[in-house]
């Protein structure tokens, strides 16, 4: 009974959502391998993991923090990771708010086309479900920023989200490809731009930095190469210290 009330839950959010959430573009599509594959993507903070539940054609799963599937564990992730930069004499308030969106956020995680993510022990299964997945010919979409600076379009990439290809080699002997996605709300348009490939043959250590570097400067050249428009950053900052795709600060 429970479980089917979270779906039924779930898929209310799903339809208020469609309704309401700007109609979005993609393009680059052809960019997509027909091979299964990790698309990497600009957080922009709730629109990155919307726009993939909404948009993203074809068989995907996103990976999302475990901690969001677990309604005890909600608030405390909540707080620090969405709302830490809010000003201080507000903070009571949201440290109140994570607790309220807490049942409702971990229902719909939960019931999304989600992998959950750890960052301790447990991250072996993070990399085992997401291989599942993808031999079951599901593209995995990852937001991996962290919040330090980069650029004026980017945090910078956590990397060990590459070793996934490693692991999925080993089992099926097969080069995985990496897509850069570049989300541009104010614009209303997506971008997938054009893989990068995981050599198997290379160090670890060597092919986390090659292809994080790669996927960065893929994103950050397709972001500068648009019109002018707001970027939506990653962290949860004040509106008036967003910065433009032309500009030349870092976000942070």
């Amino acid at each position: 009974m429970k479980n089917w009330i979270e779906k039924a839950f779930y898929w209310i959010c799903w339809k208020i959502i469609w309704v309401f959430y700007p109609k979005t573009t993609l393009e680059g599509v052809e960019n997509l391998p027909e091979e299964p594959s990790i698309v990497v993507g600009n957080h922009s903070q709730a629109n990155g993991p919307i726009v993939a539940e909404l948009y993203f054609p074809g068989k995907r799963s996103i990976w999302c923090a475990g901690q969001m599937m677990k309604t005890k564990e909600v608030p405390d992730y909540a707080y620090h990771d969405f709302w830490d930069d809010k000003p201080k004499a507000l903070k009571p308030l949201f440290r109140v708010i994570s607790y309220i969106i807490a049942p409702f956020a971990a229902c719909v995680m939960r019931c999304g086309d989600t992998i959950a993510v750890y960052h301790d022990t447990r991250v072996i299964n993070t990399f085992r479900d997401t291989v599942k997945k993808l031999q079951a010919g599901q593209h995995i979409i990852i937001f991996p920023e962290c919040k330090k600076g980069y650029n004026q379009i980017l945090c910078a990439f956590q990397e060990n989200f590459v070793d996934v290809a490693k692991l999925y080699y080993k089992r099926t002997g097969k080069a995985l490809n990496f897509v850069p996605m570049y989300l541009a709300p104010k614009l209303r348009k997506v971008y997938f731009c054009k893989p990068i490939q995981f050599d198997p043959t290379a160090p670890i250590a060597d092919e986390r930095r090659r292809i994080c570097q790669a996927l960065m400067d893929s994103i950050t050249a397709q972001a500068e190469s648009l019109p002018e428009h707001i970027v939506v950053p990653y962290p949860n900052i004040p509106k008036k210290d967003y910065k433009t795709n032309h500009s030349a600060e870092a976000i942070l």
